[in-house]
């Protein structure tokens, strides 16, 4: 692929699809709002930062489908999977971690990538042309929301959880 994969969000799914292109030869930009429009949740710019929990729950392969996915994240040399390890925090048989910390980490390997760069703006509108992954959550800017709204015919979003995404 010659042309630039473009992500808007660098929560943990655009952070993640980001190194997995980027691991693959591909060009990537990440458009990220923060620290530029902030959101209620948010308490900083890093990227991945985890704003409701510091757990990725169950971390049981064998008898849960988190954990499942988690193994799966692994096996593809995941970068979210690889900095959890890196600060986990005791939790039972849950996966947890110390969020800032984490949240940095996977911001200076996403930094340090050469093939990755991050574009700190708001995009608003939907792109209608080029290579784009929306890797947005429940705290996407008003205006790129509606976007989605219109370009869906949904009267509203719903955001389930990071582990049940929205496709279209």
């Amino acid at each position: 692929m010659s042309k630039t994969l473009h992500i808007i969000g660098g929560g943990m799914a655009g952070s993640e699809a980001a190194w997995q292109a980027a691991q693959q030869g591909i060009t990537v930009v990440i458009h990220e709002m923060r620290p530029k429009v902030g959101t209620f949740a948010h308490r900083t710019g890093h990227l991945a930062e985890m704003v409701c929990s510091n757990s990725f729950r169950s971390d049981d392969h064998e008898s849960n489908a988190v954990g499942l996915l988690h193994w799966e994240m692994r096996a593809a040399n995941g970068l979210i999977m690889e900095q959890a390890a890196v600060h986990r925090l005791p939790a039972g048989g849950a996966l947890a971690v110390d969020r800032d910390p984490f949240a940095q980490s996977v911001t200076a390997r996403i930094m340090a990538h050469p093939l990755i760069s991050v574009s700190y703006e708001e995009i608003t509108e939907l792109p209608t042309d080029g290579h784009w992954i929306i890797a947005t959550g429940p705290l996407t800017s008003g205006a790129l929301a509606q976007n989605i709204r219109a370009a869906t015919g949904a009267d509203a979003l719903a955001f389930f959880d990071a582990i049940a995404p929205i496709v279209y």
